[in-house]
């Protein structure tokens, strides 16, 4: 029988229908109309099924008759979002609020049920909109991590788990192209923290996928992220036994590209059938792009940190001679500025008269220009104290040629002055005395015995002015005292409130007394890292040389 129509359901803006027994329609209000199209007149009496989609009617049709004769249904009293049919033959997404009319059930009366339709189309557009603010959110924090990574290797290893963590996945592994075979290989496995990798960990480690094959290599084909929502039952990805073994059952794989160039293939596995959201995928694809530019922009920078490692190093004597009655001892490290070569050298080579030459300099500024001049430096100092050299060059006239070699060389580029102090030592049975010329360096610090002090007199830099004067000092060195030579880098060490370690710090240092050359570099250099703890101020190159005289 027809329910009568109080004036508040009339009004009310959501759709409401009762069905009967039969499972027919037995009411539905006027918002049925632009919810879904249909007039209330002509719904009335129709069966339910008129309202849903092909593929759910039959389901329906069972549930409601259990329904109908336990009063018992998994859906009443509870709000479900599912898809309904509007007029025309699209879909509506609706939320769902059915309630039993137990007074009219219990009367004997047709009615049954009354249901409560909603337009869901709004509460979708939001659960996307959060579930987007969600995914964004997760991958930016991937990338933040990555980028507290020191090179692309500890990268590709963190990436793993960073993105199964943020993005609540189970299991996930990565490939990467094999240079050699052109096939992509298995490189990383990631399960949960007190999970081993099982059965698909080791079917990954025997493939080799070509362009096309299996979930990565459809993904390397076509660039974009790949979905697989049930890996039990399609045949493209190819490992389905591993996948039917760990209880693995869906997966999304997504490219990691640089450019046209692919870094890698990620592939996230879940336990759990689930549907992977268009918004998903859209993420997952700028994620990919995203993280290998990051990626290829780190791996860039590792292959130039190596490059400047080894240019810097050509700069550097290989190893320190062996000089009787004297120890020596040094260390270099580099600035602050990645990948970039520094200006500072040292060097120590013997003289055809059995005395030897010991230099430090420090070039203006770094990178390729500077690890040219500093290249300069050392190799004009060499030559010009080499046995080839038609006179045995004293500190100043070593200075002096590498000033006339910078004044040559500056007609071809920008100015780039350098600093340096130039020593000649000379062992003897008493002790060694050094002939010290500097050239607008810091000036080497004589320690022990008594306090430490400067020794030399300073000059002008190197490759300003063709008139350079370099005055020369002798200074004796008994058993027991040490000499150090430094770049400004040792003493311009800032700490956070931008106070230098300066020269006061340095014979602080030396005061307290060092055994022997080695310990004399490793307090002076633990003091100025000390200094740079936590500061926000950029460092400096750093060398020092410390020659011993053992008592």
């Amino acid at each position: 029988m027809a329910l009568a129509a109080p004036a508040l359901l009339e009004a009310l803006p959501d759709a409401v229908v009762v069905a009967d027994r039969e499972g027919r329609i037995a009411y539905v209000n006027p918002a049925i109309h632009a919810l879904l199209g249909h007039r209330p007149e002509v719904l009335v009496g129709q069966p339910l099924t008129v309202l849903m989609p092909e593929r759910l009617r039959r389901g329906h049709g069972d549930g409601f008759a259990r329904y109908a004769a336990t009063g018992h249904g998994k859906l009443v009293g509870a709000t479900t979002q599912l898809p309904a049919l509007h007029a025309s033959g699209h879909e509506v997404a609706i939320d769902l609020t059915l309630s039993r009319l137990e007074q009219a059930a219990t009367a004997g009366a047709d009615a049954l049920v009354v249901a409560v339709l909603r337009d869901a189309s709004t509460t979708i557009l939001l659960e996307r909109q959060f579930e987007v603010s969600h995914y964004l959110r997760a991958t930016l924090r991937v990338t933040a991590a990555l980028t507290e990574a020191r090179d692309a290797d500890v990268a590709f290893r963190d990436l793993l788990p960073t993105l199964c963590t943020e993005l609540d996945w189970d299991t996930a592994t990565l490939w990467q192209p094999d240079e050699h075979t052109g096939r992509l290989a298995h490189v990383g496995t990631w399960t949960a923290p007190g999970e081993e990798p099982g059965a698909l960990h080791e079917a990954s480690r025997r493939y080799r996928f070509v362009r096309g094959e299996g979930l990565p290599g459809l993904t390397w084909a076509q660039r974009t992220p790949t979905v697989i929502e049930d890996l039990w039952s399609d045949p493209r990805f190819v490992r389905t036994e591993a996948a039917r073994a760990d209880g693995i059952r869906t997966g999304v794989a997504f490219p990691v590209l640089r450019g046209d160039d692919l870094l890698a293939v990620c592939e996230l596995f879940s336990r759990e059938e689930r549907p992977v959201p268009a918004e998903l995928v859209d993420v997952l694809a700028h994620a990919g792009r995203q993280i290998g530019q990051f990626l290829g922009r780190l791996r860039a920078e590792s292959e130039v940190r190596q490059l400047a490692d080894t240019l810097q190093r050509s700069l550097l004597p290989s190893h320190l001679p062996a000089i009787r009655g004297v120890e020596l001892a040094a260390r270099y490290r580099p600035g602050g500025g990645a990948g970039l070569v520094g200006g500072d050298t040292y060097d120590v080579m013997p003289l055809p008269d059995g005395r030897w030459m010991v230099l430090i300099a420090d070039v203006c500024g770094t990178g390729a220009e500077a690890a040219a001049v500093t290249a300069l430096t050392r190799h004009t100092a060499r030559a010009a104290a080499s046995p080839a050299a038609e006179t045995t060059a004293g500190p100043a006239e070593v200075l002096r040629a590498v000033n006339a070699a910078l004044l040559r060389a500056q007609s071809e580029g920008p100015l780039r002055f350098v600093t340096a102090c130039c020593l000649v030592l000379s062992p003897g049975p008493g002790g060694v005395c050094a002939t010290v010329g500097v050239a607008g360096h810091p000036l080497p610090v004589l320690a022990g015995p008594g306090d430490p002090r400067e020794v030399g007199v300073p000059g002008r830099p190197l490759g300003i002015a063709p008139d350079l004067d370099v005055p020369e000092v002798d200074v004796e060195l008994p058993p027991g005292s040490t000499l150090v030579l430094y770049t400004d880098g040792v003493t311009e060490a800032r700490d956070d409130t931008g106070a230098q370690f300066g020269e006061d710090g340095l014979l602080r240092v030396l005061a307290e007394g060092c055994r022997n050359a080695e310990s004399t570099v490793e307090a002076i250099t633990a003091a100025v890292e000390q200094r740079l703890r936590h500061s926000r101020y950029e460092a400096d190159d750093l060398a020092v040389l410390a020659l011993a005289v053992p008592a």
